[in-house]
């Protein structure tokens, strides 16, 4: 057996015995920690190949493991591979062809060698992978969307105040391939090990690009203003948001808050390296209807609400493969359950800022529409921050004030 065979029939065990829920990165670290024979580039090709497998979204459900994954190898490569040359050479000849012509050949299986591409003869197109195209948010381009799943995100940083140059240098003097998005966005390769490189939370923050485009809705919010501005970050999750409204306003009197008081002592360790000292920050389920009102009132209330992900699939494709439609009716509930909690100590003139990581209208779109018509907020911008075609998240921001 070939050394590229055994990592096919790796990757179908793994796949076997995945059901979801994990992530898959953690089902992998677990595998490979009991499972020490593999070396690190062997570990890098299987994971690859179980990434590939679910890259094909609800297309092809026909298909059995071994077609998936070499199907997905297939349409997720710009180049030829070993693995394709070997398991696959009709493929590989093909392999630099644009991701829609891959598809429709793969469906017609004309370029079948011991593989039947096809789901017992029935054709399938890359609009199968994400097969909601009606519930997407205005403006999404379904089939933009489809083809970024068969591409690898890259990894973005921020760079924080004062520590542009020396973050820039760091990673030049280690050879790694960057590019300038703005001042203060870097894009790297997915695979760099950033930590070893790089001070994290004191030099630069892990955040992705349309993360962190949503400090251009928070910005005019919290500069030119000749008091301390109250910020209610509350659902702060890993604190992405908070830190960056921070760096734009180190004078403001900021509080977190989230569901559970694990996450928010992870929290204080990445504040602590961020320098972030004076700030408050409680544990509050916001979606209970017992939720009590807190007697503060905030000028900028920003809420990062939880939500499908449904943005950030092409980084984690498995959850597209697992994901069941009905659980977009389910966030859009939770969505408005906590808006309708935090919204009430909003401060007269002062700003709601709405943001997921979603593609779906029901979370975006919908929600700002329940938004106006409860609390009858004034709408001042909405916009989906498209990632597909730029290698990033795509998310949605709203910002609403109350008058």
């Amino acid at each position: 057996m070939s050394r590229y065979h055994s990592y096919i029939n790796t990757a179908k065990a793994i796949l076997a015995a995945y059901k979801g829920g994990a992530p898959l990165s953690s089902a992998l670290k677990k595998y490979f920690s009991t499972s020490t024979k593999f070396g690190s580039k062997d570990r890098k090709e299987i994971s690859h190949l179980c990434y590939c497998y679910f890259r094909l979204g609800k297309a092809a459900a026909s298909l059995d493991i071994e077609e998936r994954i070499l199907s997905g190898l297939f349409l997720s490569s710009r180049e030829p591979n070993q693995i394709l040359n070997e398991l696959g050479p009709k493929w590989s000849e093909h392999v630099k062809l644009p991701v829609e012509k891959k598809c429709s050949m793969l469906s017609k299986g004309v370029l079948s060698d011991n593989v039947q591409c096809s789901p017992k003869g029935v054709p399938w197109t890359m609009l199968n992978v994400f097969p909601w195209e009606e519930e997407l948010s205005e403006g999404i381009d379904h089939e933009g969307f489809c083809r970024s799943f068969f591409v690898q995100p890259d990894l973005f940083i921020r760079l924080r105040p004062g520590k542009e140059k020396v973050v820039i240098k760091k990673l030049s003097d280690a050879g790694i391939d960057l590019k300038m998005i703005t001042d203060t966005c870097l894009a790297l390769p997915n695979t760099t090990r950033i930590d070893e490189i790089v001070e994290l939370d004191s030099d630069a923050v892990v955040q992705d690009e349309s993360s962190q485009r949503t400090g251009d809705f928070i910005r005019p919010r919290i500069l030119n203003h000749n008091s301390i501005i109250k910020i209610w970050d509350c659902c702060a999750g890993s604190g992405g948001k908070s830190i960056m409204a921070y760096d734009i306003n180190p004078t403001i009197d900021l509080t977190v808050s989230d569901v559970r008081e694990s996450i928010l002592i992870n929290l204080k360790k990445r504040f602590q390296k961020a320098g972030i000292e004076n700030y408050k920050s409680y544990a509050v389920d916001l979606f209970s209807d017992k939720y009590q009102l807190s007697t503060i009132n905030y000028q900028i209330i920003i809420c990062d609400a939880p939500c499908t992900g449904s943005g950030t699939w092409s980084r984690t494709p498995e959850q597209l493969y697992f994901f069941d439609e009905n659980e977009i009716e389910r966030f859009s509930s939770l969505q408005k359950k906590i808006v309708s909690n935090v919204i009430p100590q909003l401060q007269k003139g002062g700003s709601f800022i709405y943001i997921t990581c979603s593609v779906f209208r029901k979370e975006n779109e919908d929600v700002v529409e329940f938004i106006k018509e409860k609390f009858h907020l004034e709408l001042k911008q909405m916009e989906v921050l498209k990632g597909y075609d730029k290698k990033a998240d795509s998310m949605f921001v709203a910002v609403l004030s109350l008058h």
